[in-house]
């Protein structure tokens, strides 16, 4: 397993990260995995024996059966606190009452602490906003963040799913008032959905972001195990809730092109997605949510897989997004100050 410093902070994670969505679950939830406190401990064990140092979660995950199982499985298996970095979220609907959702700091204050309980934790390492509140003033939110760095309740703050500009605006704040900065941003990202590519991996570039790729897989589409006609194993995921949204087009065709390389390799066509993943060098960490030993076995094993130039530059080709403006006028302009004349 390697590690990757997150963003511009001094924080080391492990490239992959065990992600939490999976653990627990009740109606809505059980579709994502349903795992009980023994499939869970069996997972966190592996994962720790890997080297992955990382486990993302959320308060909403389950209305907080995920947070619980975590706690849990580190009190379980008796792991070191000093070797792991625990991250959580929250905005989501935790509740029906008016304040049970989103960043106000009333909900904040509430959800940071429900979390360190069910946790079993004094502190957590990488607190994130779970989308973006567009009721919330984001002074509030970025203040509230902020004196929870200071209380030594959290260590580092992130944010989840929010645009270009939403990021900019909360970094330019935290910047002009001193207060604490976001250290990473967590998005959907894989082959089949290049989007962040147009204007938020620029900027996590520019600001130095650390960035968790979440939903690697596409939901499972990456994985091969699904046909054209978008239906996979029985009781796979996709089956029943179909998401994250994806050009299933243009993911078939990935897969059509990933099958020859993951045959050539003796891999798994998960691993390729994922090997492909860990190549761009924006990715501080891959978030990997898996149901079974077996499947997080698999995808541990693309942090082994080094993709050739030449597979790297036939997984482009098929997964490339389509030139839009401005974009394609910045990269011909650009190419104006790639040589500067020299005068003798």
């Amino acid at each position: 397993m390697k590690y990757r410093l997150l963003g511009r902070t001094g924080l080391y994670v492990s490239e992959m990260c065990l992600g939490a969505m999976t653990f627990g679950g009740d109606g809505f939830w059980k579709v994502m995995g349903g795992l009980d406190q023994a499939a869970v401990n069996a997972l966190v064990k592996q994962a720790h024996a890997a080297g992955i140092n990382f486990i993302d979660t959320a308060n909403v995950y389950s209305l907080g059966q995920s947070e619980m199982r975590v706690g849990q499985a580190i009190k379980d298996l008796g792991l070191p606190r000093n070797e792991l970095v625990i991250a959580t979220k929250a905005t989501g609907i935790m509740n029906d009452l008016p304040n049970g959702r989103g960043q106000s700091r009333y909900h904040l204050m509430n959800e940071l602490d429900a979390s360190l309980r069910r946790l079993q934790l004094d502190h957590i390492d990488l607190y994130q906003l779970h989308g973006f509140d567009p009721l919330t003033p984001l002074e509030e939110s970025l203040a509230t963040l902020n004196d929870m760095v200071r209380s030594g309740k959290v260590r580092y703050i992130g944010l989840c799913n929010m645009a270009a500009w939403q990021i900019m605006k909360a970094l330019s704040i935290s910047d002009a008032k001193g207060w604490e900065r976001f250290a990473s941003v967590q998005a959907y990202y894989t082959l089949a959905g290049r989007d962040l590519e147009r204007e938020i991996i620029p900027l996590i570039g520019d600001q130095k972001l650390g960035l968790m790729v979440w939903s690697p897989l596409a939901g499972g589409l990456l994985s091969g195990k699904y046909g054209r006609d978008g239906k996979g194993p029985a009781g796979s995921r996709r089956n029943e809730f179909d998401f994250p949204v994806v050009d299933k087009e243009r993911a078939y065709a990935c897969v059509d092109v990933m099958h020859p390389i993951a045959a050539r390799r003796g891999v798994s066509v998960a691993q390729i997605a994922l090997a492909w993943l860990l190549a761009q060098p924006a990715v501080s960490s891959v978030i990997i949510g898996a149901r079974t030993v077996e499947q997080l076995h698999d995808n541990i094993g693309a942090t082994q897989l080094c993709l050739t130039p030449e597979e790297l530059a036939e997984l482009d080709r098929v997964s490339r997004l389509p030139a839009e403006y401005p974009g394609w006028m910045l990269e011909l302009q650009g190419k104006y100050r790639e040589v500067q004349p020299v005068c003798n």
